[in-house]
């Protein structure tokens, strides 16, 4: 990790790796388990306002010196994706599951498909639907797939309810009304029972699969301002992460300390969109929104002194809709503007 300035083209090996796509890019996942053929693998959902979108899976080729992305696989999807993210699992031999949200939570399972040329076939596995009295039901903003066991998924939803799902056996194992309003999203911590959500009421919430009668409200923002995302640090899942709507900063929460943020993060001239916590590093943290810019901070001082600036730097050609950080190759950071998935060094 470099120490200042911004994320940096280096002679001998290649820093950026760009993809086009044909439509504007939201969902936008990497896959964690590492593929002998290809040293990247993601998935993107389209964002196109109408019943059908697609999602692709882009993989690096890895027999050119500069190994351009390409598209290795591409299937359909009714509306776009809120989310998606690959599994959990990581037992050899075990499906290379992918989920999505939209209007349900769906689960495909991604194979080669024996080509021999890098490609891959989609399977839908199953979609997901809570309703008992309806083959509809209300669209879900987000989702979480549980590190520790990856049979549990955590679905929200605009109809004020969390669901946890068990993947294996395709049925809800509880749902409940978590927020008093839309629920945005919702973020498992690093054991398999504790998960917090955020929702347009402005508060944070922490529940426990065990004793679910009871929730713990972390924090509320001023004015209860709608809070969009929350993301868990993995490495001291004491910290979380969330921005409110149309907000220039990140709220840094110490679940210990309620009510109050232990740090805010500014640096943005526009609108957060997203925020990644290293998943190598409990300290280190990348934002970025509507200015174009993708931020790196090191949050190593919290608490002793304001955060003010961040430790890197990147401008991209357009407001980004998207930021992800690869869990299995923590160099790399991902990001998504416009038509255009962009892969950073860091």
């Amino acid at each position: 990790m470099a120490e200042s300035g911004s994320f940096a083209e280096q002679p001998q090996r290649k820093e950026i790796y760009t993809y086009h796509a044909p439509w504007t890019i939201f969902g936008l996942a990497w896959a964690r388990r590492p593929d002998t053929s290809s040293q990247f693998k993601l998935a993107i959902g389209s964002y196109v306002e109408q019943y059908s979108n697609v999602v692709s899976i882009i993989k690096k080729n890895p027999a050119t010196d500069e190994g351009s992305l390409y598209k290795a696989a591409e299937f359909d999807h009714p509306y776009p994706c809120t989310k998606i993210m690959w599994t959990t699992d990581m037992r050899h031999g075990s499906k290379d599951l992918l989920a999505t949200t939209g209007d349900y939570l769906r689960i495909w399972n991604v194979m080669d498909d024996g080509s021999g040329r890098g490609t891959l076939t989609v399977k839908k596995e199953a979609l997901l639907n809570n309703n008992k009295t309806s083959e509809y039901c209300a669209p879900l903003t987000s989702f979480d797939w549980n590190e520790a066991d990856p049979s549990i998924v955590g679905t929200s939803s605009i109809d004020t309810t969390c669901t946890i799902w068990d993947v294996s056996t395709q049925q809800a194992r509880t749902q409940l009304i978590a927020h008093d309003r839309e629920v945005f999203d919702l973020a498992f911590a690093r054991g398999k029972d504790v998960f917090a959500s955020v929702g347009a009421d402005g508060s944070v919430r922490m529940f426990d699969l065990r004793s679910l009668e009871h929730s713990t409200i972390i924090y509320e923002s001023p004015d209860l301002d709608p809070l969009l995302r929350l993301e868990w640090n993995k490495q001291d899942p004491n910290y979380m992460a969330t921005f409110m709507v149309d907000s220039r900063r990140t709220i840094i929460l110490d679940i210990r300390v309620p009510s109050l943020p232990v740090a805010e993060l500014g640096g943005h001239l526009g609108c957060v969109n997203s925020v990644a916590w290293a998943p190598h590093s409990s300290c280190h943290i990348c934002t970025a929104g509507d200015d174009s810019q993708a931020l790196i901070w090191d949050l190593s001082t919290m608490g002793k002194r304001p955060i003010e600036d961040p430790i890197l730097a990147y401008n991209a050609e357009g407001e980004i809709n998207n930021l992800q950080w690869s869990a299995s190759q923590p160099d790399w950071v991902s990001i998504a503007f416009n038509s255009n998935l962009q892969i950073l060094r860091v």
